[in-house]
């Protein structure tokens, strides 16, 4: 099932998520929806709050910018080290038609739980590093726009006024 995905400004992308203490079938129903949902909007990642569930799990595939690297699929995710900064342009789901820099951590160590309820922990570079940076900061209510410079914001959420101000 294709869910919703929340756009700014909704209140649920500034919450933070809450541990998953049982990985259950509505848990794995609930990981195939986000994966049907990141694949038909089209994205290369997902957080359960992008569809408004306060749930601390991440969807990501990456395949199809660089091969070779299956979907993956992380509870509880968290980055346990991280080394290096690079900066790269990153969009969003959640804040459609804008792109701006970012500056993450080039390589990061993660820890987390598969859906297999195995726990996980590996290293990640390049887009892999910087998408599980971005979806683990939506578990923790913080949006790619709140990384930009305070101009660059300042520049978006006045542009983003003016588009809701067209359309409504």
């Amino acid at each position: 099932m294709i869910l919703e995905i929340k756009k700014y400004p909704d209140p649920v992308l500034r919450k933070k998520a809450s541990p998953v203490e049982n990985i259950d079938a509505e848990i794995q129903m609930f990981i195939d929806d986000m994966f049907e949902t990141l694949y038909s909007a089209p994205g290369i990642g997902l957080a359960a709050t992008q569809v408004g569930e306060l749930k601390r799990i991440i969807v990501i595939d990456i395949g199809i910018k660089e091969g070779g690297i299956p979907p993956i699929a992380l509870i509880n995710p968290e980055i346990i080290a991280e080394e290096g900064n690079v900066m790269a342009e990153e969009g969003c789901l959640s804040v459609p038609e804008y792109t701006s820099e970012v500056k993450r951590a080039e390589k990061i160590s993660v820890r987390g739980i598969g859906r297999d309820g195995l726990k996980k922990e590996f290293d990640a570079i390049g887009l892999l590093a910087r998408a599980i940076q971005h979806e683990i900061d939506h578990l923790n209510g913080i949006l790619f726009i709140d990384r930009i410079s305070p101009l660059k914001r300042q520049i978006f959420k006045k542009r983003y006024r003016k588009k809701v101000t067209i359309r409504g």
